[in-house]
C-alpha cells in the first residue's frame, strides 16, 4: 500500500490535538517536514521512560501500547502518540510496539521548534490547540468523578 499523502497527513494533523487549531496550511507544512518510516512487527517505536523526543502518526499497521509491560491499548492508522514530548521531552509514559508491517510519519522535536521559529504565527495555534485538548481532558476527568460519587 501506498499510504497517505502528504495532502492526507496534513488532514491527519488536524485530529492531533497540538495542530488541530492549526490552519490547513501550516499542517501542510508540518506534513511536508515529517519523515515516514516503516517498521517490522515487533519493533520498538518508543520505550516507556526514555526522553520523548518526537510525535508519532500510524500510516499504515497497528502496535500495542505496553505500561509496566501490560497492554493497555492497540493503535492502528490515524493514530498518534508522543505529541506532549515535542514540548517537554519528559519521559514517555509508555512503550508502543508495532504488532505489523507498519508505517509512521514522525516529526521530531528539533524540526517541531524550527517550524515555530521560522513560523512563529504557528505557535498561538500550537498552544490553543493544546489548551483545547486539555479542557477536554479536565471535562472528562470531572464527568468521570461525578460519575462515581
Amino acid at each position: 500500500m501506498a499510504g497517505p499523502t502528504r495532502h492526507e497527513l496534513a488532514d491527519l494533523l488536524g485530529d492531533v490535538g497540538l495542530f488541530s487549531r492549526c490552519s490547513r496550511r501550516e499542517r501542510a507544512t508540518v506534513a511536508r517536514h515529517m519523515e515516514t518510516t516503516t517498521l517490522a512487527a515487533g519493533t520498538p517505536m518508543v520505550e516507556e521512560g526514555e526522553a520523548g523526543d518526537a510525535l508519532f502518526v500510524i500510516l499504515e499497521g497497528a502496535g500495542s501500547v505496553r505500561r509496566n509491560g501490560v497492554e493497555v491499548a492497540a493503535v492502528g492508522p490515524g493514530t498518534w502518540f508522543g505529541e506532549l514530548a515535542l514540548l517537554d521531552g519528559a519521559p514517555r509514559s509508555a512503550t508502543v510496539v508495532a504488532t505489523d508491517h507498519t508505517t509512521v510519519a514522525v516529526l521530531g522535536v528539533r524540526l517541531f521548534r524550527t517550524l515555530l521559529r521560522e513560523f512563529p504565527e504557528m505557535t498561538s495555534a500550537v498552544l490553543a490547540g493544546l489548551a483545547s485538548d486539555l479542557r477536554r481532558a479536565r471535562d472528562a476527568l470531572e464527568a468521570a468523578t461525578v460519575g462515581t460519587s
